[in-house]
């Protein structure tokens, strides 16, 4: 993996994290059996409940994480930065069978869905790019926003045991995290937050 890899991010509602600590980052199929808040996009979550991964699972039988958090998904979701943390995840999660990258968002119509050793092939510049906007090119500017959620699908779900810390928007979001029992790493990302 690429050096500039150095974790997985998964944006989380605070109110969540005690039963990631106990169940794990969860598939959107087994999440549904539980109690939970969301921040999921309801048409985006139609798009996946009929996609298949090639060779593999339904997309919502996959723990999803993102390679940046920063993306259309937290600016969708910038107002709340306060009730939610961006949970930190090892990249060894590569290492378990049948997890499978999207080299965008996992719903598009263009998505290459990719072994973990194909990482090559990804976009990182666009991945990690603090902006998508092309505000002279459409289609670039389309292409770059899919790719900003380029994915990381791990079956079914990520052990608590991945979790490395977490990011968080503010030190009042960071007291407000460490009071729900997290006690992994808390830190301040405020850029990772839109802010």
């Amino acid at each position: 993996m690429h050096r500039r890899v150095k974790e997985f991010q998964c944006i989380m509602p605070m109110k969540n994290t005690a039963s990631v600590l106990a169940h794990g980052i969860l598939s959107h199929e087994r999440a549904a059996k539980l109690a939970h808040a969301s921040v999921a996009m309801e048409a985006i979550q139609e798009r996946r409940d009929v996609k298949h991964v090639p060779g593999g699972l339904k997309l919502h039988q996959y723990a999803n994480l993102y390679f940046h958090a920063r993306n259309p998904m937290m600016f969708k979701r910038k107002d709340q930065a306060a009730e939610l943390c961006v949970l930190r995840v090892s990249t060894s999660v590569c290492d378990l069978p049948g997890v499978v990258f999207a080299d965008s968002n996992a719903s598009s119509d263009y998505v290459r869905f990719l072994s973990p050793a194909q990482w090559p092939l990804l976009h990182l510049d666009d991945i990690y790019a603090l902006d998508w906007r092309h505000p002279n090119d459409p289609v670039a500017y389309y292409r770059h926003r899919s790719r900003k959620c380029a994915e990381v699908l791990v079956p079914h779900q990520v052990e608590a045991r991945f979790l490395t810390g977490a990011w968080v928007v503010d030190q009042a979001a960071a007291t407000r995290l460490a009071a729900t029992g997290f006690q992994l790493p808390i830190a301040v990302d405020s850029q990772l937050f839109f802010r």
